[in-house]
């Protein structure tokens, strides 16, 4: 039977063809140019690799920090929709003033902020997914997001390679390029929002308290010592952070590591272009096994191939 996405879908699922532009440059292009930002400020290969996990670090420890609260508010009625608009600006505008931050210490502050902010969003994203969908379909409407963010990334992140490696022919500057580049990503990600913003309701919520963030920190709170008499939710929780720390430190750090190796930057450029290619398929047929065989058998084979390609 073909699998029909309902119309609260599809704008669901275009968010992630949005979104995934911006992590598809960030994860590509971005690390390679703040190479070139550091080598001409005099920094070693070293130092560079040293400042751009930092960054990534440091953003990823404000999410942590920020994700939980953000959680809790996001449970509450009326509070979804905004943050993650004003998550989303912060991200988008980020992105933009990247293209304006040329000294190597600031290009790295903005973009810690355009990263919370980007990742922020996903916290109420992923949040979204229960009010435009019904439980039975949550697997594969979820397969569908993560499929055709890998294809649509591809689209803009195209038009970034052609003008950032063809800049000299079409007469731009390395740092105008790159400008351009943050331009075409973030009218492509906000772009792609329009739809899940403007027809968004949300369905399941707790009714607004008087003080809604003090009682969303006394939700948290009671949330902490639930999990601790939880067994199995306080080890999914310590098994997902391990998971996604290592899968989002390989997407950060792959294209910096082979920078400083001095591989060369276009044919970088060109395999991660095919792997967001080949990762098309592959969701779209994970998301059909889900309806055979258990998901957690499946994330299982995931791992161990992630674990031996990252060996």
């Amino acid at each position: 039977m073909k699998f029909k996405l309902a119309k609260s879908e599809k704008n669901w699922v275009l968010y992630d063809v949005g979104n995934s532009a911006f992590t598809m440059l960030m994860s590509t292009i971005l690390p390679i140019y703040f190479n070139s930002l550091a080598e001409s400020a005099g920094l070693t290969s070293v130092e560079y690799m040293a400042y751009w996990g930092y960054a990534a670090s440091i953003t990823t420890l404000i999410v942590a920090i920020l994700g939980p609260i953000f959680g809790t508010l996001a449970d509450t009625k009326g509070f979804k929709k905004p943050i993650f608009l004003t998550a989303l600006a912060v991200g988008a505008i980020g992105c933009i003033s990247l293209g304006l931050a040329k000294q190597w210490l600031l290009f790295l502050v903005v973009y810690v902020i355009s990263k919370v902010g980007y990742s922020s969003s996903l916290i109420f994203y992923d949040a979204m997914l229960p009010d435009v969908t019904e439980e039975k379909r949550m697997d594969r409407v979820s397969s569908m997001g993560f499929a055709w963010g890998y294809i649509g990334s591809c689209i803009p992140f195209v038009l970034c390679l052609l003008v950032v490696l063809g800049h000299d022919k079409i007469g731009l500057t390395m740092g105008a390029a790159m400008l351009v580049a943050f331009l075409i990503t973030t009218v492509w990600w906000v772009g792609m929002s329009i739809p899940l913003i403007k027809n968004y309701k949300q369905k399941y919520y707790i009714e607004k308290p008087k003080h809604a963030v003090a009682e969303s920190f006394k939700r948290l709170g009671n949330t902490f010592k639930n999990v601790r008499k939880e067994k199995k939710i306080f080890i999914f929780l310590l098994a997902f952070f391990f998971y996604i720390d290592g899968v989002y430190t390989i997407i950060d750090m792959a294209t910096a590591y082979g920078s400083a190796l001095g591989l060369d930057s276009t044919g970088l450029l060109l395999a991660l272009l095919l792997t967001q290619i080949i990762a098309f398929p592959c969701a779209i047929v994970f998301g059909r096994l889900t309806q055979k065989i258990a998901a957690e058998k499946l994330i299982t084979v995931c791992i161990i191939a992630y674990t031996g390609i990252a060996v």
